[in-house]
């Protein structure tokens, strides 16, 4: 292990540095947080040794004293296994948090667990948060990164500043709502995927240049992030992960069971989630979720 210098600022524990967590991590740490960090894979974390990072070999060992623990694992489940689950006759890991703790979930996952990670939480005087990011491998690098924030008025205000060093800010409401808006974001990502790669497809299959086409449009009422970032990726046939297509279709369907609780019907967000299931069917389930492209250009493939 490294030894950080003597901070005045809280202690934070970094679960999960993945295409999305390294670079987060990494703000973190430049910005002065003694920070603790664990990763499935060993190797992804102790790249941080060198900048300062405590390397741990278990969750328990990271968040052990932590004033913050940042979460960016890839799913709920995931998350449930690495910090509410005992192992082997040992409590939990979050068990071992002090009274005044605050976990911050910033991985996207359900309500309905979210809430559930709240209530086991709250019945041990640990605070909770869940704050999801967009922006992709782009955002978390630059430090540029959405984050939607739900959880208490007071805790959120407490840890904006740890949150800022990864990003913009915004709290959408009570805990659960970070997810939602993020399901929200999900749903808008996918759908505008699935329309600017037919549209893209289109003007090749009519004859125009797609480059030529989508560098027409940049401006106009058209343009949108994903036209610029995922359009780009598309006419270069350039589909290494920022965002897996399997995670994509994850959120879809965590927007589709939470919209059918609500009563709500959304048939475009159903199209988008059956175009995904095909893809990730198809094999394309490790790519960019902007690989969709490849699915509909030969969507007999």
């Amino acid at each position: 292990m490294t030894a950080t210098q003597p901070s005045h600022k809280p202690r934070v524990a970094f679960v999960g540095t993945g295409i999305m967590g390294a670079p987060m991590c990494a703000h973190v740490l430049e910005a002065g947080y003694p920070t603790r960090i664990w990763n499935r894979s060993r190797l992804k974390a102790d790249a941080f040794a060198a900048r300062g990072g405590i390397v741990c070999d278990s969750v328990s060992e990271a968040i052990g004293g932590a004033d913050f623990v940042l979460c960016m694992l890839d799913t709920g489940d995931t998350i449930d296994r690495v910090l509410f689950e005992a192992i082997a006759d040992t409590e939990p890991p979050v068990n071992n948090l002090a009274e005044g703790a605050v976990v911050i979930v910033m991985s996207s996952i359900s309500v309905e667990t979210t809430v559930r990670h709240s209530s086991y939480l709250a019945a041990r005087g640990v605070a909770y948060m869940d704050a999801p990011v967009s922006g992709g491998e782009r955002g978390a690098t630059e430090g540029t990164l959405t984050i939607m924030a739900g959880g208490d008025e007071a805790v959120c205000a407490q840890a904006q500043p740890l949150l800022e060093t990864m990003g913009r800010v915004t709290r959408v409401g009570p805990v659960g709502a970070g997810q939602l808006a993020k399901l929200v974001n999900q749903a808008i990502v996918g759908i505008t995927i699935g329309a600017v790669a037919e549209a893209l497809i289109l003007a090749q299959r009519g004859g125009a240049d797609p480059a030529l086409v989508r560098a027409a449009l940049l401006g106009g009422f058209a343009d949108s992030t994903i036209l610029r970032q995922h359009g780009q990726r598309m006419v270069e046939h350039a589909f290494a992960p920022g965002a897996r297509a399997e995670l994509q279709l994850k959120d879809l369907r965590n927007a589709r069971l939470h919209a059918a609780q609500l009563g709500i019907e959304l048939p475009f967000l159903c199209l988008a989630e059956q175009q995904f299931q095909r893809m990730c069917e198809r094999g394309l389930s490790q790519l960019d979720h902007s690989a969709l492209y490849l699915m509909l250009e030969q969507p007999d493939g």
